[in-house]
C-alpha cells in the first residue's frame, strides 16, 4: 500500500468525524461499508498520534475583535504563493455568507473549513500572522491563499502584491 498523504489524511479525519465514510488511501477497492482497509486504519492512528486534535467545533470570533492565539505551530499545510484581495471586494458576501472586511485578519482557501484558524509566514522576513478562513479561493492558478490587506500588510506582500508563504493549521 502507498503511503498516506497529509491532503488525504486530512479528508479521511474530516469524514470520519462527521460520521461519513472516510476516504479511501489507494485506489484499491474498498469495503462495501466504506471502512478504510486494516492497513490504512493503522497508518491512520500512527499518524494522528502526533496531530492536535480539537475537542469541540471553534466558534469563530466576532469581526471587530482581534484574533488572538498562544505561540502554537500547528499542523504545516503547505507553502505556496499568497495575494491579497483588492479594495473593491470590501463589504461585499464572503462565502461563508459574512461581509468581508479588508481590515480583518481573514482569508480565502480552496478546501480549508470555514473558521478554520491558519497561520501564515512569510519566509522570506520571518513575519508571521493568524488569519480565519472565511471564505473560498483563490481562483487564479498557482496561488494557494487569499488574504485581506491587513494581513497582506503584516506579511510585508503589499508591495509586490504576492508573496510565497507557509501555512500551518492552528485550529478547525
Amino acid at each position: 500500500m502507498t503511503s498516506l498523504t497529509a491532503r488525504t489524511l486530512r479528508n479521511a479525519l474530516i469524514a470520519g468525524g462527521l460520521g461519513l465514510a472516510p476516504l479511501a488511501a489507494s485506489t484499491a477497492a474498498t469495503p462495501s461499508d466504506g471502512a478504510l482497509p486494516l492497513e490504512a486504519s493503522a497508518e491512520i492512528a500512527a499518524a494522528t498520534e502526533m496531530m492536535p486534535l480539537v475537542a469541540a467545533p471553534v466558534a469563530a470570533p466576532a469581526e471587530s475583535q482581534p484574533v488572538e492565539m498562544e505561540a502554537e505551530t500547528g499542523t504545516a499545510i503547505g507553502s505556496g504563493s499568497a495575494s491579497y484581495y483588492a479594495s473593491k471586494f470590501h463589504g461585499r458576501r464572503t462565502a461563508s455568507g459574512e461581509a468581508f472586511d479588508n481590515g480583518a485578519m481573514t482569508a480565502a482557501h480552496r478546501s480549508l473549513p470555514f473558521g478554520s484558524l491558519v497561520r501564515v509566514t512569510n519566509p522570506a522576513n520571518g513575519r508571521s500572522v493568524v488569519v480565519r478562513i472565511n471564505d473560498r479561493g483563490p481562483f487564479s492558478r498557482g496561488r494557494l491563499i487569499d488574504v485581506s490587506r491587513a494581513a497582506a500588510e503584516e506579511l510585508g506582500i503589499v508591495a509586490r502584491g504576492h508573496g510565497t508563504v507557509e501555512l500551518a493549521l492552528l485550529e478547525s
